[in-house]
């Protein structure tokens, strides 16, 4: 399991979101750039960079810093938020994404979602971000009525790579990660799940680890590396 450092993007900050909700938002740094050299320097294998406001505004936004942050660093960066069209996916497979975190398209074009994974082949994700088990859309703004497994199926019909599993209750609280959720995702399909939100201690770390046999793949650190609860070369440890 490998561990990837999260970078999300509000109004060109390095900002951590309570729960997403953009009001709620602490601020960790003016400089994407910066902050995506440090978690390389630190042993980073892969980037997690998000465009929240592309996510709740429904078209990227930080097109350019993913750009720049690709362009510095040598190791891949997968990058969600805001892509609804075709146009759009090329648009960040152009700036250097090396993967694409697709939400609020997978659910609702679905045959949009198969053609993108189509021309990109192991190189589409989908986030599937969970409020009482459901799949929530637009920036977390609004909540299907989409049980979380059933879309993941529809989605692997549809031929994406692989998931990002983040449970919204958990998401930037420092509570822990929801294991059994994000496992339980992990049996339903035959694809890899990342783990997303509420990674808070070592221990939520292993106790991912400890079920990774069942299709766990990758967690991803937010928070807790900007507070320094959790170093990141600990949790790639960890992780291992």
């Amino acid at each position: 399991m490998i561990v990837l450092p999260a970078i999300d993007l509000q109004g060109g900050r390095c900002v951590r979101l309570w729960q997403g909700d953009p009001a709620r938002a602490t601020v960790y740094g003016d400089d994407p750039v910066a902050m995506a050299e440090r978690w390389q320097a630190e042993g980073a294998e892969w980037l997690h960079l998000v465009d929240l406001d592309g996510a709740v505004g429904g078209r990227p936004r930080h097109l350019e810093t993913l750009r720049s942050v690709a362009a510095r660093l040598s190791i891949p960066v997968e990058f969600g938020g805001g892509i609804r069209t075709a146009e759009d996916a090329r648009a960040a497979f152009a700036a250097g994404a090396a993967r694409l975190i697709l939400g609020t398209v997978a659910l609702e074009a679905p045959d949009l979602l198969e053609r993108v994974a189509g021309e990109f082949p192991g190189r589409v994700f989908v986030a599937l971000d969970a409020r009482g088990g459901r799949v929530a859309t637009r920036g977390w703004t609004e909540t299907s009525g989409i049980e979380v497994e059933e879309a993941a199926r529809a989605c692997e019909r549809r031929g994406v790579a692989g998931f990002l599993f983040t449970d919204i209750s958990r998401d930037g609280t420092g509570r822990g990660v929801n294991v059994e959720a994000t496992a339980a995702l992990a049996d339903a399909v035959r694809l890899p799940v990342i783990a997303s939100g509420g990674v808070a201690t070592l221990d939520d770390l292993r106790a991912l680890r400890a079920v990774a046999h069942r299709g766990i793949a990758a967690a991803i650190l937010g928070r807790a590396l900007y507070t320094g609860a959790i170093e990141l070369a600990a949790a790639i440890a960890a992780a291992r």
